[in-house]
């Protein structure tokens, strides 16, 4: 069964020569479904994003470290961006949260039409060190964990085999959502390779595997000993503070003509849906004038 926190569990197999990360991030997905009233499909493109956000962040050096993930494929739930930290904080959103779409021919979720696949994988990664790496790759598919893979071995040049899924009931909540991820290590020879290939493969509806028997059974059936885990949490960085200091930025010409053009000036984060309103009176302490 899924876990009540979403977690990121990490072990070695195959003789120590594969990384293998298991992720349950059914309550994720549940939160940005919840923040951002997403329509199924949406919720299953944006969780995918989000989930190998998760898996990529697992490997930042800090707590205060940060990438973005950023997929741009030109299809009907436009951009989605997703951004987190060293300590599992991960927000994002879809540009079209209410994206609908007819299933496809099997019965499963079109996310490939509902993201695109002319355009691009980008991740940014900043450990702290003040030299940004920038990574981006061409999209394959649209439906996420192709241009994951694809995105590691032509941009880190690091083969990957790795499975994403998102499962959505009938109320619209998620069931079920999380990623397996096989990465042989360096040196680790063809055998490995092949052995991610191939246990990847049983993984297809990881999903399903994560509603009925939960992250903690892939573990055991890879005989995964001395797992780490952590948790994952959807949190984000805005503050009302910040959002001042953005409407400070305008200047007080354009601030004070938004607030006459439209009664109030608000400032949204796209990441977790907020709105943050300020009014006549905010604006005047804002710029140091008496109320």
């Amino acid at each position: 069964m899924p876990e009540t926190v979403s977690k990121l569990y990490r072990a070695l197999v195959f003789d120590g020569r594969v990384s293998l990360a298991v992720l349950d991030t059914t309550a994720l997905v549940n939160e940005a479904i919840a923040r951002h009233a997403l329509s199924p499909v949406a919720a299953a493109a944006l969780g995918r994003t989000m989930t190998a956000a998760a898996y990529l962040a697992g490997w930042l050096k800090e707590e205060k470290s940060s990438l973005s993930v950023s997929v741009d494929g030109g299809g009907v739930g436009g951009k989605i961006g997703v951004a987190a930290d060293g300590a599992l904080r991960i927000r994002g959103f879809i540009a079209n949260p209410q994206a609908d779409l007819p299933p496809r021919a099997d019965g499963k979720l079109d996310v490939g039409t509902c993201v695109g696949k002319n355009g691009t994988f980008t991740v940014i990664r900043d450990d702290g060190d003040g030299i940004p790496f920038v990574g981006t790759s061409p999209l394959v598919s649209g439906e996420i964990a192709e241009d994951v893979s694809a995105y590691f071995l032509t941009s880190e040049q690091r083969p990957t085999a790795l499975a994403l899924g998102v499962k959505v009931g009938t109320d619209g909540r998620c069931t079920g959502a999380g990623g397996v991820f096989l990465q042989p290590l360096p040196g680790a020879g063809e055998e490995a390779l092949s052995f991610a290939e191939e246990r990847i493969a049983k993984y297809s509806a990881i999903s399903s595997v994560i509603e009925q028997e939960g992250a903690l059974a892939v573990l055991a059936a890879f005989g995964a000993k001395d797992v780490s885990v952590r948790d994952v949490l959807f949190a984000c960085h805005c503050t009302r503070e910040r959002a001042a200091s953005a409407v400070l930025s305008m200047g007080r010409a354009d601030a004070f003509a938004l607030l006459k053009e439209r009664g109030c000036v608000s400032v949204h984060c796209h990441y977790c849906n907020t709105d943050y309103t300020f009014d006549e009176a905010d604006l005047r302490k804002l710029f140091g004038e008496s109320v």
